[in-house]
C-alpha cells in the first residue's frame, strides 16, 4: 500500500471524501451513460448537490456556501476523476462563484451566492466566441449601455454548463476602441431573459455527458447593476486574476483520472493471462506500469504543492499554467498507454478506459490552450 499521503489532508477532510465518494456511487455512477446518451445530467443532480454540501464548497458560509477552502473543491474534482465522471460541471459553477466572490458587490454575492451554492442556480461562464478562443481581445459580443441597463448582441460557444445555465458570466465589449481595456463582465440571470436562446449542445467526442451548447444574445436587456467589479472596463483583469484557480481546479481532476487509470490497468493485467502468464508478469508490462506510477506520484506531489500555495494565497500564474500544461499533457500520455495495455479491448466502450482516453483529450484545449500555457511560463524565463 502507497505511504504516500497528501499533506494538507487532516481527519475532516477525510470524511468529507467519503461524502463525497457516496454522493458520485450513488447518484451519478449509475446515471452515467444515460447522462452520456442524452448529453447532459437531469436538472436536479444540480439541487442534489447542493443539498448535500457538494456546490460552493469553498464559499464562505456567511453568503450560503459551505465554508471550506480549496482543499475541499480538490477533493471534489479528485472523486469525480478517481471515478472517471465529467458529466457534473462542478468546477465551472465554482469558478463562477468565485468570480462573484472576489469582484461582486455586497448585494450580489449576498443573492447570487446562496442560489449557487443550494443548486438553483447553475454557473457558467461565456468567453468564447465561433471567431474568438484564447485570444479573448478579439470577442465581438457587445454590450451597449442605455440608461438602467446593458443591452447585450453576440453569440458564445462551446459553453460548459451552457444548457442549465441560470447565471452566465458573460464577457462582453462594453467599449471596443479600448483593446483588453473595454472588456467587461456582466453576471446574467438567463430565467425568462427576453432575446436569450441555448443553441445547439455540442455533440464532442469525449465528455458526453456535460453539457457544451451555443448561446445567443439578441437585445438582450440586462439591469446595470450585473456589472462585475466597480466599472466598466475590469473584465480581462479579472479573468487573469482568477485563471490560476481554474487551471488547479483542472490539473487537480485530471490527477484524478490519471490514479483512476492507473488503478483500472493494474487490476486488469493481473487477471488478463497471455502466454500462460498474467499480463503483468511480463517485463514490459510491469516497466510501463512502473512509468505510469511514477509519473502520477510526480503530479501528485505537483498538484499537492499547488493546492498548499494557492490556500496561502501564493500561487502565481506562471506555476498554476505549469501545472495545466504539465498535468494534462501527463494525463493523455498516461490514457494512451494505459489504453494499449488493454489491447483490442481498451478501444471498446465495454472498459472504461476508452470513456477516460477520449474525455482526457480536451483538457490540453479548454482553460487556456497548453500551447498558451507555455507561453505565459516562457515569458518568465
Amino acid at each position: 500500500m502507497d505511504a504516500y499521503r497528501s499533506a494538507w489532508l487532516d481527519d475532516e477532510l477525510d470524511l468529507f471524501r467519503d461524502a463525497v465518494r457516496r454522493f458520485v456511487q450513488m447518484e451519478i455512477v449509475p446515471h452515467d451513460a444515460r447522462w452520456r446518451e442524452q448529453h447532459h445530467v437531469d436538472r436536479e443532480l444540480w439541487t442534489k448537490a447542493g443539498e448535500v454540501g457538494l456546490l460552493c464548497t469553498d464559499i464562505p458560509a456567511e453568503y450560503g456556501g459551505v465554508g471550506g477552502d480549496v482543499r475541499h473543491e480538490a477533493i471534489v474534482a479528485e472523486e469525480m476523476g478517481r471515478h472517471g465522471i465529467t458529466s457534473l460541471g462542478h468546477a465551472v459553477h465554482s469558478i463562477v462563484a468565485h468570480y462573484v466572490l472576489n469582484y461582486g458587490t455586497e448585494a450580489q454575492k449576498r443573492d447570487w451566492l446562496s442560489r449557487m451554492a443550494t443548486g438553483e442556480l447553475v454557473g457558467a461562464i461565456a468567453m468564447t466566441e465561433p471567431s474568438a478562443g484564447s485570444d479573448l481581445q478579439s470577442i465581438q459580443t457587445r454590450a451597449v449601455r442605455d440608461g438602467d441597463e446593458y443591452v447585450i448582441n453576440g453569440s458564445k460557444t462551446f459553453i460548459s454548463n451552457g444548457l442549465h445555465a441560470g447565471l452566465v458570466g458573460v464577457v462582453v465589449k462594453t467599449d471596443p476602441t479600448q483593446g483588453s481595456r473595454g472588456i467587461s463582465i456582466l453576471m446574467v440571470e438567463t430565467k425568462d431573459l427576453q432575446g436569450y436562446r441555448v443553441g445547439r449542445v455540442l455533440d464532442k467526442i469525449g465528455q458526453n455527458g456535460w453539457d457544451t451548447a451555443e448561446l445567443f444574445f439578441d437585445d438582450c436587456r440586462v439591469p446595470a447593476s450585473c456589472l462585475l467589479g466597480p466599472g466598466e472596463g475590469q473584465g480581462f483583469v479579472q479573468m487573469m486574476r482568477d485563471l490560476p484557480y481554474e487551471r488547479v481546479l483542472l490539473a487537480i481532476g485530471g490527477l484524478g483520472a490519471m490514479e483512476y487509470a492507473l488503478k483500472l490497468t493494474a487490476d486488469y493485467t493481473r487477471e488478463r493471462k497471455v502466454f500462460g502468464k498474467s499480463l503483468l508478469e511480463l517485463q514490459n508490462t510491469r516497466f510501463k506500469l512502473a512509468e505510469v506510477k511514477t509519473n502520477v506520484h510526480v503530479a501528485r506531489v505537483f498538484v499537492d504543492d499547488c493546492i498548499v500555495k494557492l490556500r496561502a494565497g501564493k500561487l502565481d500564474t506562471v506555476t498554476a499554467s505549469m501545472a495545466k500544461y504539465w498535468v494534462t499533457d501527463m494525463q493523455n500520455k498516461v490514457m494512451d498507454e494505459c489504453l494499449q495495455l488493454f489491447g483490442g479491448y481498451g478501444y471498446t466502450r465495454e472498459y472504461p478506459i476508452s470513456q477516460l482516453y477520449v474525455d482526457s483529450r480536451v483538457q490540453r484545449i479548454y482553460g487556456g490552450a497548453n500551447e498558451i500555457m507555455k507561453e505565459i511560463i516562457a515569458r518568465s524565463i
